[in-house]
């Protein structure tokens, strides 16, 4: 197979060797990742565990040599590969044994062809709800976290850690007990019980933080820097730039299961923006490798009234996103300062997308909707897209007639107080009484 370089490093990245974990032994491989590059300026450094760039404190994101060249090879020895994200491995930081490395075995969720949904919202053309509440841990965040696992391992980190909404602190809890790390993980106090009940069976150390996510954060980028931080990787922050790359596979696996297509459009919810901006970055990827047809495609935004920064940017014609104080029920997306959010910004307005915001009933209101008529209980994070879908379609900007792809980031059972509800009705136990409440 022919290789060339999608994103090449500059001859002070690829001439300084392999990078070195802080305790000095050579990191294992990291697959076709070459360097880090910054999003903003461009520069790029050998791969390590930094997230900023120290020229412009821009974001660091993983610049790869991908095998362009032999499109159907690529194609058939994905297809081969394991039903979860490793089939994709050689598009990917990681090495290339992972597969075979104790982890929890993330992706190759269902991709559900959603025709009651569709006849429900006026879709004449193909609704897919891409739904990832069946992962390990019931979240797409299980994406991200193996391969931020595959890094810390790399650089000899041997605690994992991550500030969190909820869904995070899950994932990292459960891949350290499977890696055999210890987790610390840290939390906003008013987290949905279930969450925290997830976060905290794993047996790791979770800590709720006075304060929202953004404090929470803020917390964890002091510890850091601090000597309590040392040998810890947290996976959102100096492990960012290889967790990012999980979401590519949302992109990958949905055009894969297309039939190798790509969407039309899509609806993504926004929380820090990281997995919008990823999906589009796998797009293009497989564009790039010929896996797929290079033709249009547009991304749109979804994000809570209550946490709704990017939306009010892009609705405003502006391109700084200012920050908010969080007040909605969809707790796994209330990041008010969302790191992203200026690329979401560019790429909605690049593809033709949009990014909209639907109010906590409006959220309640899809969850139900989705779960009658596709049988899929969403979290309220999947309320949100299902909702601004909706909207979306109301308002004429998102096209009917086309394949559009929706989607679940979680499972519902971890926000049960957002539709709480109780029997239809309570009867004695015979066919009289049956008759009497009217349901026969």
């Amino acid at each position: 197979m022919a290789v060339q370089a999608v994103e090449r490093a500059d001859s002070a990245a690829a001439s300084s060797g392999p990078a070195v974990a802080s305790s000095g032994s050579t990191v294992a491989s990291f697959g076709p990742a070459v360097a880090l590059s910054c999003r903003e300026c461009g520069e790029r450094v050998p791969l390590g565990p930094v997230f900023a760039c120290a020229s412009c404190f821009g974001p660091l994101e993983v610049a790869y040599e991908l095998p362009l060249g032999d499109p159907e090879g690529l194609r058939r020895r994905i297809e081969s590969g394991p039903a979860d994200i490793w089939r994709y491995a050689p598009l990917l930081p990681v090495p290339a044994d992972v597969a075979s490395r104790p982890n929890l075995r993330p992706g190759f969720t269902r991709l559900v062809r959603a025709d009651n949904l569709a006849r429900e919202l006026g879709v004449t053309g193909e609704l897919h709800v891409k739904d990832d509440s069946g992962n390990p841990t019931h979240s797409f965040k299980d994406r991200v976290v193996a391969v931020a696992v595959e890094a810390a391992r790399a650089f000899g980190f041997t605690t994992l850690s991550c500030s969190s909404t909820g869904n995070l602190a899950g994932a990292v809890g459960a891949a350290a007990a499977r890696a055999g790390l210890r987790s610390c993980v840290f939390i906003p106090h008013d987290l949905e019980a279930g969450k925290v009940v997830m976060a905290a069976v794993y047996g790791g150390d979770l800590v709720g933080i006075e304060g929202t996510y953004d404090d929470v954060n803020r917390f964890c980028s002091e510890l850091i820097g601090d000597p309590l931080g040392e040998g810890w990787g947290f996976v959102n922050v100096n492990l960012r730039p290889y967790y990012g790359e999980g979401s590519k596979t949302l992109a990958y696996e949905i055009c894969e299961q297309l039939g190798w297509r790509l969407p039309d459009q899509l609806v993504i919810p926004i929380a820090s923006g990281s997995q919008l901006t990823k999906i589009d970055k796998g797009l293009k990827e497989l564009i790039a490798l010929g896996l797929v047809e290079d033709r249009p495609y547009r991304i749109f935004g979804a994000q809570a009234e209550g946490c709704s920064p990017v939306s009010r940017a892009f609705k405003d014609g502006q391109d700084v996103v200012r920050p908010v104080k969080p007040d909605t029920i969809a707790k796994s997306l209330a990041i008010g300062n969302p790191a992203d959010g200026p690329y979401v910004l560019d790429i909605a307005r690049r593809t033709g997308g949009a990014v909209e915001d639907v109010t906590d009933p409006e959220i309640v209101d899809a969850i139900r909707l989705l779960a009658r008529t596709e049988g899929i209980f969403a979290e309220t994070a999947g309320g949100v897209t299902v909702g601004v879908t909706r909207k979306l379609l109301e308002a004429g900007e998102l096209d009917p007639s086309l394949t559009t792809v929706v989607l679940n980031t979680g499972d519902g059972l971890k926000t049960l107080d957002a539709v709480a509800a109780g029997p239809s009705a309570t009867i004695r136990p015979s066919l009289d009484a049956f008759r009497e409440a009217g349901l026969g």
